[in-house]
C-alpha cells in the first residue's frame, strides 16, 4: 500500500520523507489556506522534487476552465497529478487527461457510483473521503470495501486512494480490505510507528546492554 502525506507544509514533507516511506502527497486548497504567505505553485513543486506523487487540486468548477488548469498545473513538473472534483464537468475532464496522458486524482467522492464513473472516464486514483461520511453517523471504511469488491469484478487501473483519515484503525483497516492508497495527516503519520510495547523492549535492551557494558 502506498502512503501519502495530506498537508501543504513543506516542512512537513520533508519531515516523513526522510523516514523512506513515503510515496506521495496530497493537497487540497484548505490545507494551502492554513499554511499563511504559502504560494501554491512554489509549494507543489517544492513537494514534487521530495515525493514521486503530488496532487494538485484544481479551483475552477466548468470544464473549459478546468481543462486549462490541468494543462497548466500538469506542465508544473512531472510529478503533478491533477486533482478533480466528482462532478459531470468533473468527470469531463478526467476524460479530456486521459486521453492526453495526464495523472488525475478524483477528489470528494462519497459512493461506489460516482467511484465507478470516476474510473470509466480514465482516473489515475480516486479519493473516498471516510472521516467525512464517519462524521454523519456512517462507517466511511465500509465504502472503501464496497468499491473494492466492485474492482475485483472489473479491470479497473485506477488506484483507490482512502482520503479524510482521522486514525490509525483506518490505516489498519485500509491495508486489510486491500486499498492502493492512504493519504494520512501530519498528527497521524507520527502515531503510526509508535507502540507501547517497542517503547519498553527496546527500554529493557538497553537497560539489559549497559548493565554489562564495560
Amino acid at each position: 500500500m502506498k502512503l501519502f502525506l495530506d498537508t501543504a507544509n513543506v516542512a512537513k514533507v520533508e519531515e516523513i520523507a526522510s523516514w523512506g516511506i513515503l510515496d506521495g502527497v496530497t493537497t487540497n486548497p484548505s490545507l494551502v489556506a492554513k499554511e499563511e504567505g504559502a504560494d501554491f505553485k512554489e509549494t507543489v513543486m517544492a513537494m514534487c522534487d521530495l515525493v514521486n506523487e503530488v496532487s494538485a487540486q484544481i479551483t475552477t468548477t466548468e470544464f473549459e476552465e478546468m481543462r486549462k488548469q490541468a494543462d497548466e498545473y500538469s506542465s508544473w513538473h512531472k510529478n503533478v497529478v491533477v486533482k478533480v472534483p466528482m462532478t459531470v464537468e468533473g468527470l469531463k475532464t478526467l476524460k479530456y487527461c486521459s486521453g492526453k496522458g495526464i495523472a488525475t486524482n478524483t477528489t470528494l467522492v462519497f459512493s461506489v457510483p460516482q467511484a465507478v464513473m470516476a474510473a470509466k472516464a480514465g482516473a489515475t486514483m480516486i479519493s473516498p473521503f471516510v472521516g467525512r461520511l464517519d462524521d454523519l453517523g456512517v462507517d466511511g471504511m465500509d465504502l472503501i470495501a464496497d468499491i473494492m469488491e466492485a474492482w475485483s469484478h472489473y479491470g479497473f487501473e485506477t488506484q483507490v486512494l482512502v482520503a479524510s483519515v482521522r486514525d490509525p484503525e483506518h490505516v489498519v483497516r485500509a491495508a486489510k480490505v486491500g486499498a492502493h492508497i492512504a493519504t494520512i495527516p501530519y498528527k497521524v503519520f507520527l502515531q503510526l510507528p509508535q507502540h507501547d510495547l517497542t517503547d519498553k523492549g527496546l527500554k529493557k535492551f538497553m537497560e539489559d546492554w549497559n548493565s554489562i557494558k564495560k
